[in-house]
């Protein structure tokens, strides 16, 4: 019986870990940012209307299930966000700007108004995310959140509250949209 629990055991670990996919999008079960290397948290689909808009992912040193030990941590993180259709960077920008103001209050936004103005610079120069491009959103403590989209980087927005005025766009108490937000919180 031993030998069997052992032999069990070993063909278990030596099977081949499946990263989760989601709508067709096949997500790496790690993500380097800087020199962390983070786990994949969870992952949901962000619809607007009818339509599938984007794959979102949450990447974080350790699981973590609570919104507000995640959006308070200041380990390094990342948000990607894998297209599933063409956006706009009006649209894009829009979306990121409507959601951040429903989170916070008019001081709130006042204090960030230089950094607001900087994103929407820095989604103007990526122009349009098409289906298929990955936008990422790495933070790292000392440098800000750095904006790429395929790997090619955009531009950085420094501040840890920055940072979390971003993650409340997807774990906030008014996130973009609820089940996205119980998805990248690994539910």
């Amino acid at each position: 019986m031993k030998k069997v629990m052992l032999g069990m055991a070993v063909c278990l670990l030596c099977m081949p870990v499946m990263a989760l996919e989601v709508a067709g999008v096949k997500l790496s079960d790690t993500a380097q940012v800087g020199s962390q290397t983070l786990v994949l948290n969870g992952a949901g689909i962000r619809t607007k209307w009818f339509f599938k808009v984007y794959v979102g992912a949450l990447y974080l040193p350790q699981k973590q299930m609570a919104a507000d030990m995640v959006i308070a941590d200041e380990h390094p993180q990342r948000i990607a966000m894998h297209m599933l259709r063409d956006l706009g960077s009006r649209k894009l920008y829009g979306a990121f700007n409507e959601a951040i103001q429903a989170n916070h209050d008019g001081a709130e936004l006042k204090a960030m108004k230089a950094q607001l103005m900087l994103m929407a610079d820095i989604f103007n120069e990526i122009g349009e995310a098409k289906q298929g491009d990955v936008i990422t959103l790495d933070y790292q403590p000392a440098a800000g959140t750095r904006i790429s989209l395929n790997g090619k980087v955009y531009g950085n927005i420094a501040g840890a509250a920055f940072k979390r005025a971003l993650l409340k766009i997807w774990l906030g108490n008014k996130p973009a949209q609820d089940d996205l937000k119980k998805a990248m919180l690994g539910g």
